[in-house]
């Protein structure tokens, strides 16, 4: 309980955190934003990890009087990141589906699972890989879903760069031009709350509609 209290300030006071480290270690924020940012996309096991919230922060820093951080060199490594973290992970999915779901009459593994999803991103992969990424952990798994589904590689590729751009660069815009405004830097708390909700508003209005529907 004490962990999911520090983390959970960690995400609120962001901003403070980032200041801090920037502050102390300069550069290497860089490199940390970069592995944050990878694994967060990357890796199946860390969904929690901060996307939106800390591209907003990230922006509003390289916004401030201090200039810590450069928006031309954070939107070119972030936009990286995002990109190969993805490609890891429909890789991975791709490598590790067919071996995985295998059973006929497994609930969780059924193999019909895995033709439902390779039927799915056929149809809809793009629209998908675009609009996962503004949707917390349901970003970190739309690719290793992409891959288990065998996505076209090559659409997968396109999508993939174009959603890192609209994602990375909508957020450090947003950061950047709006993050220094007093009234945001002095309630980043409820601005960091604000972007939770908005990310996870459609999936649970979409749950909501199919509820309803039946």
């Amino acid at each position: 309980m004490e962990t999911i209290q520090l983390f959970l300030q960690y995400i609120l006071h962001i901003d403070t955190y980032l200041i801090s480290f920037v502050s102390t270690y300069g550069a290497l924020t860089y490199l940390i934003l970069f592995a944050i940012i990878f694994c967060e996309t990357g890796l199946v096991v860390t969904p929690f990890l901060p996307g939106d919230s800390l591209l907003f922060a990230a922006g509003s820093i390289a916004a401030s009087a201090s200039h810590a951080l450069d928006i031309q060199i954070l939107f070119i490594l972030l936009t990286a990141a995002s990109i190969l973290g993805n490609k890891v992970n429909y890789l991975v999915g791709r490598s590790i589906g067919p071996k995985v779901f295998t059973a006929e009459k497994s609930w969780l593994l059924n193999k019909k699972h895995l033709q439902e999803a390779h039927q799915f991103h056929e149809k809809h992969g793009g629209k998908t890989i675009i609009l996962a990424r503004y949707l917390p952990i349901i970003r970190t798994f739309a690719p290793f879903v992409a891959g288990v589904g065998y996505m076209n590689p090559k659409e997968f590729a396109l999508y993939n760069i174009l959603s890192a751009i609209l994602w990375v660069g909508s957020l450090l815009a947003a950061g950047y031009f709006f993050g220094s405004l007093p009234i945001i830097r002095d309630n980043f708390s409820i601005v960091v709350y604000g972007i939770i909700i908005l990310s996870i508003l459609p999936p649970f209005a979409a749950f909501l509609y199919r509820k309803t529907c039946r």
